[in-house]
């Protein structure tokens, strides 16, 4: 996943740094993630959800709001209303560079951001909330001790995560005029609200209530025993995966047709996780696919493993080519079912020092259709052996093929 590290003026004319998360294949849709309160755009949760995204073919731009991380500009002068005004520059910027967003993704208060600033830009179909307050005004529990101190000498440094920030006294007054109940009924875009019901920092009442108080299309997905920051990577990504689902059915993913004569488009491989064996595949514009190994050998079980996919390849084109010739034929053919069983390990017979040896893969075929006589079963079963991979494999492999009987 290739990404670029771009800026662009913010709010108040400071740089704004930022990442754009491109897909390795076809760049089919973009997304603006805007990140929670004190994060920045390289929290694991945004690293990850981008990355997931982007290899599902949306690109995704994430960058620190105004004063964090890496962006210019004094965190103590901003307020709710700087974020979402951040979040109108970033749509321009992406606007101007040709990719335009259609979807906004928010995690806790840049939820609340998003859900404000998507009223306000044209073009945005689809907007996604993780774990994000009904209330703006709620991120201003965290540090309520502090908040006479603020209203009186205009601001006061404050310690969130164990890192000191200036909290200035624009802040709480233009949260606590937020109200989303207004803004909600007009958001002209689907929603999905993404909420652990067991998150401590913003309670599940809130995702009840953007919910309500928004028109359909809307969905609500919980994010079971997730923390608020969706710190575990198994958490990020099942989000991730949620959204890209979900997204299909609101943004225009459809990418550009091949031209005239162009051959099979390229199988990409991606790695997901360095530190484990997942895998991204795409094939085109509309498949997306997981590879893994079993948790016995160090992976995650989310995905077949390579002779899993192997397995499957020999199966399916089988089938395919069965039910080709049936149909050609005009036979009685009501249903195809291909076990295909492959006494290997993939994680084994990657081990250095590990033998050769030739592969044997079992098929048992099962062809349902009450008026089909016995020599057009066995004509289906010669038919076969004629499959594209039963061919390739055969030069270095065994197949063997069992006709099960009709009943």
């Amino acid at each position: 996943m290739p990404t670029q590290r771009i800026t662009f003026p913010g709010h108040d004319g400071s740089t704004l740094s930022a990442r754009l998360d491109m897909p390795s294949g076809p760049h089919l849709a973009t997304a603006l993630f805007a990140h929670c309160f004190t994060c920045g755009k390289d929290i694991p949760a945004a690293k990850r959800i981008s990355a997931r995204l982007a290899a599902m073919g949306i690109a995704v731009l994430r960058f620190d709001f105004t004063g964090l991380g890496h962006s210019e500009g004094e965190f103590a002068n901003t307020s709710f209303s700087s974020n979402v005004d951040d979040l109108i520059a970033a749509a321009t910027y992406l606007a101007q560079d040709g990719k335009p967003p259609s979807m906004m993704i928010g995690h806790s208060l840049g939820g609340a951001a998003v859900l404000k600033a998507a009223a306000m830009l044209d073009g945005i179909k689809a907007v996604a909330t993780i774990g994000a307050p009904f209330d703006p005004a709620h991120v201003t529990h965290h540090f309520a001790d502090a908040i006479p101190e603020i209203t009186a000498k205009g601001q006061a440094e404050v310690k969130l995560a164990g890192r000191p920030f200036t909290i200035g006294r624009s802040f709480i007054e233009d949260t606590g005029n937020e109200v989303l109940s207004k803004v909600l009924p007009d958001l002209g875009a689907a929603l999905l609200v993404l909420h652990a019901p067991r998150d401590d920092t913003v309670s599940i009442e809130n995702a009840s209530n953007i919910f309500l108080a928004a028109k359909h299309p809307k969905s609500f997905v919980s994010l079971d025993d997730a923390d608020h920051l969706v710190s575990r990577a198994e958490d990020a990504e099942y989000a991730a995966e949620i959204i890209s689902a979900w997204a299909v059915r609101y943004v225009n993913r459809a990418a550009p047709a091949p031209p005239i004569g162009t051959p099979e488009g390229v199988v990409r491989v991606s790695e997901a996780d360095r530190n484990g064996f997942l895998q991204d595949i795409t094939s085109g514009s509309n498949v997306h696919l997981l590879a893994d190994e079993p948790l016995a050998y160090g992976g995650t079980n989310r995905g077949m493993s390579p002779y899993g996919f192997l397995s499957a390849s020999l199966g399916a084109c089988t089938s395919m080519t069965i039910r080709m010739y049936a149909r050609r034929k005009g036979w009685p053919l009501d249903h195809v079912r291909v076990d295909v069983c492959h006494e290997k390990v993939h994680a084994q017979d990657a081990a250095l020092g590990a033998g050769d040896r030739i592969d044997t893969f079992r098929r048992k075929i099962k062809l349902t259709g009450d008026a089909l006589s016995d020599e057009q079963r066995d004509r289906l079963r010669e038919i076969a052996d004629r499959c594209p991979v039963h061919r390739t494999l055969e030069r270095t492999s065994e197949v063997t093929t069992e006709l099960l009987a009709a009943v």
